[in-house]
């Protein structure tokens, strides 16, 4: 889909009174030119780093080539290649492509006054499961933010096959790289629009919460970063020959070798058909070929929970957290929660490794749950929440600064027809960025959504980039959980604790 770029630029210095009015803003690479309009200003599109294509394909992160003239920073930079989000869960999740090949761009909002600062700054790293997602999505608009006094940066970087394919002769995780990048930029620039490069916090959802994870895991983290929010992100990488997985199976795909002479051959918008057509029919919980960050001596030395586990960055804050009810975005729209029986809860259970006793702990807590509704419980728990309150427990015992979450609110949208989307992946987005009004936010919340609930998120998230505190207890031998439930989002300690230790290894 096409987006609506948003206020226009004026043809001279002057808009009528009360409109948005051009202003420029001088960087290292030369001067951008975005809109002001209601105490904030908006720069779209700066390129970070130069175009990943011609040469520099399948290349680590190259310097940018500065300009002189002042560069139009009124609309969204070019998106990374990539295919609509498809089928039911298409419907709910939007795309949206810009033409381009300056892909590595960020888009930054900011107090109007950059004077007033130095401001805190947040920097969004946005998910997709490597393959989907954009910082010109609207539901990314950071004008909340910059209202509350931050300076929000979102992070363009590649997918897919250009950031994460694992070939003999290319350098892996380009994508984390051109993050890192990225987060070098904010050092480096972000004083000239008023931000304060001592206090930025990273923050990601999903593929992009598992990013941040990475990167805090970084030896070098405390360079770019002051705190980290982890939102829905799985902390594991992957070997580099189970990450390859797909590289091999789209060489094959495509007949060409899995190298970067043989990649490079295939256009941009030929490797995002094949990898749709390798990865046909999978998700991040029913499994099957996916991109995913991996382990490599240079960027990804350990897996980012084992070195986190082990007290890497434990001077940095970290807030992390999930839904209650991830699953029901893969399971609900596609209708396949009521086709799952026992005899697929068994054979999951087995795959998993999971025992016996733990599937009736999860079933004597939901008596009237169906197979599917156990199984997709599971999963969340074995995939994130489990891992989450291990990483939480570690940096506890080391007295370093740790806040849990839980998205609990249950959005009523498709309760007419395959079941209520519920607690579902990705549905907190709008509520953290106060904007769920968005297109996105309506498909996936409805029109109901309170702004009680996006009030709280949104102010805890600022707080906690601003003071390096959200509000509530630090997770301690108390197991202290925010439950942003949009009643009351009270703390509640330890909940579920028994279908946790069940799942604990």
């Amino acid at each position: 889909m096409s987006i609506d770029p948003g206020l226009e630029p004026a043809d001279d210095e002057t808009l009528p009174s009360g409109g948005p009015s051009p202003v420029t803003i001088e960087t290292g690479s030369g001067p951008v030119t975005g809109l002001r309009a209601g105490g904030v200003s908006r720069f779209l599109g700066i390129p970070y780093a130069a175009a990943p294509f011609g040469d520099d394909r399948f290349r680590l992160p190259q310097p940018v080539e500065p300009w002189d003239e002042p560069r139009d920073a009124t609309r969204p930079g070019a998106t990374a290649p990539q295919a609509p989000y498809a089928g039911a869960v298409g419907e709910l999740l939007s795309t949206v492509t810009v033409p381009g090949n300056e892909i590595l761009n960020v888009n930054v909002w900011a107090p109007a006054e950059p004077s007033a600062g130095p401001h805190p700054v947040m920097v969004w790293i946005h998910g997709g499961s490597f393959v989907h997602g954009s910082n010109a999505l609207d539901a990314y608009d950071g004008t909340a933010f910059a209202r509350d006094g931050v300076v929000l940066v979102s992070v363009n970087y590649r997918l897919g096959s250009e950031g994460f394919s694992v070939l003999d002769d290319v350098p892996l995780n380009l994508g984390i790289a051109d993050q890192l990048a990225a987060l070098t930029w904010v050092q480096d620039e972000i004083e000239h629009f008023g931000g304060d490069p001592d206090n930025v916090t990273v923050f990601g959802e999903s593929a992009g919460g598992s990013s941040v994870a990475t990167l805090l895991a970084h030896p070098d983290a405390a360079s770019v970063m002051a705190r980290a929010i982890v939102q829905s992100g799985p902390l594991e990488s992957q070997t580099a020959e189970r990450a390859g997985r797909i590289s091999k199976l789209m060489a094959k795909d495509l007949g060409v070798p899995a190298t970067r002479a043989g990649f490079r051959r295939i256009p941009p918008e030929g490797l995002v058909a094949s990898q749709e057509r390798v990865m046909a029919g999978g998700n991040p919980l029913s499994g099957g070929p996916g991109f995913a960050v991996a382990t490599d001596a240079k960027l990804v030395p350990q897996s980012p929970l084992d070195a986190l586990l082990a007290g890497r960055s434990a001077d940095i804050p970290l807030l992390i957290g999930s839904t209650t009810e991830e699953y029901r975005l893969w399971f609900v729209p596609t209708g396949l929660l009521p086709t799952i029986k026992r005899v697929h809860l068994l054979a999951a259970r087995l795959k998993l490794g999971i025992p016996a006793a733990s599937v009736r702990t999860f079933r004597r807590n939901r008596p009237k749950a169906s197979p599917g509704e156990i199984l997709g419980a599971m999963a969340t728990d074995v995939l994130l929440r489990v891992p989450l309150n291990r990483l939480a427990d570690a940096r506890s015992s080391t007295g370093a600064d740790t806040w849990v979450y839980e998205f609990a609110w249950r959005s009523q949208v498709g309760a007419d027809g395959h079941g209520a989307l519920g607690a579902a992946h990705a549905l907190e987005i709008g509520f953290v960025f106060d904007h769920p009004g968005s297109p996105e936010g309506l498909r996936m919340a409805g029109p109901d959504a309170p702004q009680s609930l996006a009030t709280a998120m949104h102010d805890a998230w600022v707080a906690f980039a601003t003071t390096g505190d959200p509000g509530w207890q630090r997770w301690d031998a108390t197991r202290p959980v925010r439950m942003f439930d949009g009643v009351d989002d009270a703390v509640v300690l330890a909940p579920r604790d028994d279908e946790r230790a069940a799942l604990t290894p």
